[in-house]
């Protein structure tokens, strides 16, 4: 290579961003179409919001004190000069959407489902990456504590369906506007008598907002969390009783969950249930999924004042902890030679597409045996062979690869074999 020539940059992902391949997308669609129909059952719709916003949306939804807006958000000035953010998260999205679309005014029960990607300028780990993808559940005002129990069962039974057991869930209430106010007073003050003890961020977040203290991963402060006082301690009655009506919902489920009194999920607009699922032996990054209730956010927005509940699950980290490998596809390959027999292997992979069969032909011209061993290098179960001979009888030949057996007839009889062993 000569000085004058620049080395050639070599073309890879964006670094936190991955490729979903052939062979993995397979799982993904299975884990996307179990968690749909499981969705449904209980009356969710699924509801589709853009990837963009505005990006105050966040500031005023997700909270302008959370880590997402003042550290990870992907924000960018538009050429209309309109500050935009890449979703960080999906619950500001749909408020949005209620308000604009006044989907409180339908009379249709308010409960929603959404699968998508997510963008958070984060740190790029073993399951964690930057633009990653995940299922959200939301409810729209129902505000019985029997609806937020309904919820985290719900979130049980996807991950039960799925297979993944060996985990633990967690509840707690983070109060209202009403008693927390005086709750973050009292977390004030008792860190600051362990300032010293606090991270650079921690000692920051004393003044902005000391719950988030609680969400450090930092172990010297996780440390002197455990001694500040405990949110169940400040509860108005209202958060009170709706807790304990949580709790006696998930009883009637027969449902184990453990109270964790330091558990208050990483955003600002989280009202009295929050809840996680957490994977035992999971370590540090351990949350399968999470999410709350937000009782203040649709009335912040100037929509009107309903409350809210919902849920955030990671498909990456759930992927991950399933033993799903793709199933086998029972796809026909259609084995041709010649100009006459091309036009007719054309017409019947169209009639077998039609029929809901997975049919291949490719146009490479490779003779009988390269495209038989084609076929076999390509797992196909069948191999429908068009010659002069089947062209002049009508009649084409089916093998079927597995058994090495092998058949003739019409298309329709073919075709019915096929369908029969689908």
């Amino acid at each position: 290579m000569s000085a004058e020539t620049p080395a050639k940059k070599e073309l890879t992902a964006v670094k936190g961003t991955h490729d979903i391949l052939p062979g993995e997308v397979e799982v993904w669609q299975k884990v996307e179409t179990v968690a749909a129909r499981l969705f449904e059952s209980y009356g969710y719709r699924e509801l589709r919001a853009p990837v963009i916003e505005h990006t105050e949306l966040f500031e005023k939804g997700t909270g302008e004190t959370t880590d997402i807006v003042t550290k990870e958000m992907y924000t960018f000035v538009d050429k209309g000069g309109r500050s935009i953010t890449l979703r960080p998260e999906y619950t500001p999205s749909v408020a949005r959407a209620i308000v604009e679309h006044r989907l409180d005014l339908l009379g249709l029960p308010m409960r929603y489902y959404y699968i998508g990607p997510m963008f958070r300028y984060d740190k790029p780990q073993k399951g964690r990456y930057r633009q990653f993808h995940q299922m959200d559940v939301e409810v729209f005002n129902e505000k019985d504590p029997a609806v937020d129990a309904e919820i985290i069962e719900m979130a049980d039974a996807l991950l039960r369906t799925l297979g993944v057991t060996q985990t633990e869930t967690l509840i707690n209430s983070v109060g209202c506007r009403a008693c927390r106010p005086a709750y973050s007073q009292a977390l004030r003050e008792a860190a600051g008598l362990v300032r010293d003890r606090l991270c650079p961020d921690c000692r920051r977040k004393i003044e902005t907002n000391p719950l988030r203290i609680f969400d450090c991963k930092v172990e010297g402060c996780r440390e002197a969390a455990r001694s500040f006082p405990k949110i169940s301690e400040f509860l108005c009655p209202e958060c009170r009783d709706h807790f304990a009506g949580v709790r006696a919902a998930l009883d009637l489920y027969g449902l184990r969950y453990k109270v964790d009194p330091n558990m208050v999920r990483g955003l600002d607009y989280y009202t009295k249930t929050t809840f996680e699922v957490i994977a035992l032996g999971g370590g540090q990054q351990n949350a399968v999924l999470g999410g709350g209730r937000y009782d203040d956010m649709m009335k912040d927005f100037g929509g009107p004042d309903i409350c809210g509940i919902g849920f955030a699950l990671g498909v990456e980290r759930l992927v991950a902890m399933l033993a799903l490998a793709p199933e086998p596809r029972k796809s026909l390959y259609v084995v041709h030679m010649g100009d006459k027999a091309r036009a007719e292997a054309i017409r019947l992979a169209r009639m077998f597409r039609r029929a809901g069969v997975e049919t291949l032909i490719e146009y490479a011209g490779r003779g009988f045996k390269a495209q038989f061993s084609r076929a076999n290098k390509l797992g196909a179960a069948w191999v429908l062979i068009i010659g002069d001979d089947e062209l002049a009888k009508g009649f084409f030949k089916l093998k079927d690869m597995a058994a090495g057996t092998q058949i003739e007839g019409a298309p329709d009889a073919l075709l019915a074999v096929i369908k029969e062993k689908q």
